[in-house]
This record gives C-alpha cells, sequence and structure tokens, in this order.
C-alpha cells in the first residue's frame, strides 16, 4: 500500500484495451467478462501467481471507473475521451503508426494534434502505471500505441525494471524515418528495460533506428544507454516470437460437439470436395483482395469448379469509423459479389462471405472444416490464425498456405509459403495445396503441429518475463549494495529465491 493508500503491485501490464468486456444486461446490470485474447491466456496465470494488475482502457468513451477487481484479475482502467479515441487512438495509432508499420500498404497521414494526443495518452497510462506499481516491481507494457509509456515511467520510477512488447512489425529505417517524430518514438522505447518484438528482422530494424537517431551503442541484442542526467543503462532488444495456448485449442477440437458442428459446416455448404478458409480482420494488410483475385482467376480459367471447391471468408468487422476501411469493406463486398454472380449455381456459389466475428468454439468448428487455410497477408507482425488452424488440426490433416511476409513464415516452415504479391504463383500454390496427397499433407502437419506445441504462449511469455529478471538482475548487480532501499533488496532477493 502506497502513501496515499492506493493498492501496489508487484507486478503490472499494461495495454491499450483492458483484459475484459463491459457487458450491460436488458435490465441494465452492468458485469464484466474476461476477453477471449491470446494475451490473456498467456498472463493470466503469471498475474495470479504475482499477485498482479493490469492497467488500461475499458473500450468506451468517457467511462469513468474506479480499480475493480475481475475474476481474480486486478483492473485499473484508464479513461478516454471521445477526443481521446479520436485523435490518440484511431488517429495517431491506427491512421499513422498502423500503416507506417505496415510497409505503407496505405499511406499514412501525420496530423500534430494527432501527436499531441498521442503523448497526453502515453502520459496518463505511465502514471497510472507509477501509482499502482510496487517498490522495484516489474510493469511490462505491450504494443504500438504506447511506445511513449517505457522512457515516461521510467522518468517517474527510475526503480522499476520495464518491459515493451510490439505485437505488429517494425519497419525498416527507410520507412520509419518518414515519421516526423521518429526520434521521440524510438527514445520512448528506449526508456524500456527488455524491447521484444516478433522478428529478427523487426529487432534489427529498431537497432539501426536506434544508430542513425541516436548517439547509443548497440551491440546486437544489446544497445547501450547513456543520458546525461540518469546512469548508463543496458537494454535488451530481441526477437520473442508470440504464440498461442495450444493445447486449449486442440482440446477443443477434440471434443465431439465440435466435430460434429464441423461436419454440418460442411453440409451447409454443399458437401464440397474441397473447403478452403480465410479468417482475418477487415483490414488493408490481410491481402484478403489478392486471395479473391487468385480465387477467381482460378474459376475463370476453369482450373477449379465452383461445385468442387467453396472458399469461406471470415472477415471480421474492424476500424469501422476510419475512411480507409469503410473503403475497403466495400471493395471486398463487391469482389465476393461479383465473383459469387459469375460462377454461382442453384446449389453452390463459390464464396461464403461472413462480415461478422465468431466465437471460439465456432472457430474451432470452421478449422476442422476446412481443407486449407489460405494466410495472404501482406505485412503482419505474427498472425495466429495460423497457429490456431495448425492446434486444431490434431486429426494431422488439412493444408496450411502462409504469406512469407508474416511472423509465422519464420516459425511455420512446412507451410506452402508463398508471396501474396504473386498471384500467378498464389494460384499455383492453391491449386497444389487442394491436389496435396494425405501422406504429404500428415507430414508436413505433424512438423507443424510440434512447432507450435512447443513453442506455446506460456513459453512465450516465461522467455520474455526471465529476460526482464535477468535485466533487472544485471542492472542492480551493477549498482551499490548500499545504495538499494531494503525493500528493494527484499523484492530482488525474493525474485533470485523464484
Amino acid at each position: 500500500m502506497s502513501n496515499n493508500g492506493t493498492r501496489e503491485y508487484d507486478f503490472v501490464v499494461v495495454s491499450n484495451r483492458l483484459p475484459v468486456d463491459r457487458v450491460v444486461s436488458a435490465d441494465g446490470t452492468e458485469s464484466w467478462s474476461t476477453s477471449p485474447g491470446g494475451l490473456v491466456t498467456a498472463l493470466e496465470p503469471v498475474m495470479r501467481a504475482a499477485d498482479g494488475a493490469w492497467v488500461g482502457w475499458a473500450g468506451q468513451p468517457d467511462l469513468r471507473l474506479s480499480p475493480f477487481e475481475s475474476d481474480g484479475i486486478h483492473i485499473v482502467p484508464v479513461d478516454l475521451s471521445a477526443d481521446d479515441i479520436e485523435n490518440y487512438y484511431e488517429g495517431f495509432s491506427n491512421d499513422t503508426l498502423w500503416p507506417l508499420y505496415h510497409d505503407v500498404i496505405a499511406p499514412p497521414s501525420y496530423h500534430r494534434i494527432w501527436w499531441d494526443s498521442y503523448v497526453d495518452v502515453n502520459r496518463r497510462f505511465a502514471e497510472a502505471a507509477a501509482a499502482v506499481t510496487s517498490r522495484g516491481g516489474i510493469v511490462w507494457v505491450q504494443d504500438y500505441q504506447l511506445q511513449l509509456v517505457p522512457r515516461m515511467l521510467r522518468e517517474i520510477r527510475p526503480d522499476l525494471t520495464i518491459g515493451f512488447f510490439n505485437h505488429i512489425p517494425f519497419p525498416p529505417y527507410g520507412i520509419f524515418s518518414q515519421l516526423p517524430w521518429r526520434a521521440q518514438v524510438v527514445e520512448g522505447l528506449l526508456g524500456a528495460d527488455v524491447i521484444g518484438f516478433q522478428r529478427q528482422a523487426d529487432a534489427s530494424n529498431f537497432s539501426r533506428a536506434v544508430r542513425r537517431l541516436t548517439p547509443h551503442t548497440t551491440r546486437n541484442p544489446i544497445i547501450e544507454v547513456n543520458a546525461e542526467r540518469s546512469p548508463a543503462r543496458r537494454v535488451v532488444a530481441k526477437a520473442f516470437p508470440i504464440s498461442i495456448d495450444a493445447a486449449s485449442f486442440e482440446s477443443l477440437a477434440r471434443e465431439p460437439r465440435i466435430q460434429e458442428r464441423a461436419r454440418e459446416i460442411r453440409a451447409g455448404l454443399g458437401n464440397p470436395k474441397t473447403v478452403m478458409l480465410g479468417v482475418d480482420r477487415l483490414d488493408y494488410t490481410k491481402g484478403i483482395g489478392h486471395r479473391l483475385k487468385a480465387f477467381g482467376e482460378l474459376l475463370a480459367d476453369g482450373e477449379l469448379s465452383v461445385e468442387d471447391v467453396t472458399l469461406v471468408q471470415v472477415a471480421s468487422p474492424s476500424r469501422e469509423r476510419v475512411e480507409a476501411y469503410i473503403n475497403l469493406r466495400d471493395e471486398i463486398e463487391l469482389t465476393v459479389g461479383r465473383i459469387n454472380g459469375d460462377f454461382a449455381t442453384m446449389s453452390h456459389q463459390p464464396i461464403s462471405y461472413h462480415h461478422q466475428g465468431y466465437p471460439r468454439d465456432e472457430m474451432a468448428a470452421l478449422y476442422l472444416a476446412a481443407d486449407v487455410l489460405l494466410v495472404t497477408a501482406l505485412r503482419d507482425g505474427m498472425n495466429l490464425v495460423a497457429k490456431e488452424y495448425v492446434a486444431s488440426r490434431f486429426d494431422e490433416d488439412g493444408v496450411l498456405v502462409l504469406s512469407e511476409f508474416t511472423g509465422a513464415s519464420d516459425e511455420l516452415k512446412r507451410a506452402l509459403l508463398v508471396n501474396p504479391h504473386d498471384i500467378d504463383g498464389l494460384k499455383a500454390t492453391i491449386l497444389r495445396a487442394i491436389a496435396m496427397p494425405r501422406e504429404e499433407r500428415r507430414s508436413r502437419m505433424r512438423a507443424l503441429r510440434k512447432r507450435v506445441i512447443e513453442h506455446d504462449v506460456a513459453r512465450w511469455s516465461r522467455a520474455f518475463i526471465d529476460t526482464l529478471r535477468q535485466a533487472a538482475d544485471d542492472r542492480f548487480q551493477r549498482t551499490a549494495p548500499m545504495e538499494l532501499p531494503e525493500d528493494l533488496e527484499w523484492t530482488i532477493d525474493r525474485r533470485k529465491a523464484d
């Protein structure tokens, strides 16, 4: 407990969104349900063991909430106004950083008012985390919306060990340098002790940005940070590929009701010989248009028959107030309508399109029903859908067609890797996937499953937190023992004992 009566925690996670969703029933009763995301699954056991807290936004504007508990997780809400959401979130985070970090697939917008809001909101997140973290505690900041938080937090609480994980790509310097506030972002991230990325290429891109924009020395994976008014620090910047709770997906897929639902899905599609599946947020980085173009050309060329092959495309809603996403939805739905209009028969349509999200049960059934999963992202930090598909295929069947521009392609090398910009190559790969013999499918899926099961989300979180703790030990060992407060020494000793 702090001097002002605020509860304090040894381990604090900071993310844009809280791990819970607000649910209001018909009678006005308010409750909270745990979000289904992989990050929550990964960190929930860590937080319970460490008596940790989660700092984030509740997902609705102008919702003023006091800290509360939900299913054993301590929740510390950060209030955001409608203006904050428009400028910090929809503006700078999703119309500046998101397209810039995804290879400028769509043009980023640069507005100073958005940047000012980003700075202000990041400061509020940093202050909220500082207020609830114990002396010598660990804070783990998540993702591109909060890149300034590590430095702000270190300035407020130099006693803390700070981690940052970037869930999306970090761009090459030639692209990153377009950002007017590039130096501020790099220095913001360097406030952390450990900076994690999805791919080694992302970590290398960040180190190059450090070399170009700062006087700090880089020796992969170490960055020596020398500040004017504070001691020199070592920052670790390296890849920690994120994963999923593979065991839970396999367990779900093994349930008889899920297998029955998979059979119902195929029957509802007219029992085609091959069901292909795409599962994406409706986002211009996902290459949905490229996938539809290749499929439409295969039908037009007569290389696929609508009676034999159906493509199920799940495109969950995303950022529906941002103009680029409104235009993308119109474009995708026009393409789907054209292909279905050109090639549908009275009993079969080539594309079953769904602009909605589905719960895990339905997704597991879809994965079992699909003979081929198409992941054609133009740039993706990881792509957990590919790993979910593999984890669900306990039958060792199914073919994964995977874009080489996803982080998952570094790990899932037995997938059929493809350049989605090469439409002819994508068409050839789809035909190969459909015609692949059973033994080759089994051999590839066994190798993919071994990787996903062994490198699951629990292993990811352990690897990152172990690196954080090692960074804390290294930093404290370089500090004279007499300078350490007694309670901080106790915290370090306890962590070493762990």
